[in-house]
């Protein structure tokens, strides 16, 4: 397994507030995170960033081997940073509402477990085909699945940030968690909405069938967004798991 991101604060933003690390077990299994903040002046930067930190550290101190036990680790743990969020929001005047997104995969050598709360997604893309493993948790996706708007309508709703789910919510947030088989030769692309709400699945699709090295091409699809508008911040993680070793580091 290849993996490479990178994060760019797009053509609109003055801050970036998305935040994107990879995390290694005892057990030498990659977790894969990517948040999108929320907030004024810093505070979508400081929830971004300490909600994949903590749970970062957490992982690292874990020795799962096998994906048992780990969608309930995610839950617990995704749970308590989003206590840790509200309480600071709560009592720091400069981070009073700040949030974040969060979508995270850990990786075994046949079988990765995805965990999401909010807008930020995860797909995985098999023979030319992507295929979307999390549901937005935003008012426009609830829309669009109780058929008051089109798929067209949705993409362009003046109210696609607002979320129904976010860490740092009041309250138990509801974490929505998926078992996705791994196979060889597939991708797995972890990516804020400054990617989706720029760039089509088509031509997310036509930047990978390039062939090119995973670095050139997670920049192309930074650039690609940025070149279609650029109005959020941009921030994509992309794996490639080998033909040989599937979900296994290289």
């Amino acid at each position: 397994m290849q993996i490479k991101y990178l994060s760019d604060v797009g053509l609109k933003r003055e801050t970036n507030q998305d935040f994107a690390n990879v995390f290694f077990n005892q057990a030498s299994h990659a977790l894969l995170l990517l948040a999108d903040g929320m907030g004024g002046h810093q505070a979508g930067d400081v929830a971004s960033r300490s909600t994949v930190e903590m749970l970062g550290a957490k992982w690292k101190d874990t020795n799962f081997d096998e994906p048992d036990d780990v969608e309930e680790w995610l839950v617990t743990n995704i749970q308590e940073i989003n206590e840790m969020i509200y309480r600071r929001g709560q009592n720091d005047p400069d981070y009073t509402g700040m949030g974040t997104t969060i979508v995270a995969a850990a990786v075994f050598s046949d079988v990765m477990v995805i965990a999401h709360v909010g807008d930020s997604r995860a797909y995985t893309i098999h023979d030319q085909t992507m295929y979307q493993l999390t549901q937005d948790h935003s008012l426009v996706n609830v829309l669009l699945q109780n058929g008051e708007l089109t798929q067209e309508e949705a993409y362009h709703h003046p109210r696609k940030n607002v979320l129904t789910r976010s860490v740092g919510m009041p309250g138990t947030v509801e974490v929505d968690v998926t078992i996705q088989a791994i196979l060889p030769g597939d991708y797995l692309l972890l990516c804020s909405d400054g990617l989706t709400n720029m760039v089509t699945d088509q031509g997310i699709l036509e930047i990978l069938s390039w062939n090119d090295t995973l670095e050139n091409t997670v920049y192309s699809l930074v650039q690609q967004a940025n070149e279609n508008g650029g109005k959020d911040n941009i921030t994509v993680l992309l794996a490639k798991f080998d033909e040989d070793k599937g979900g296994a580091l290289e």
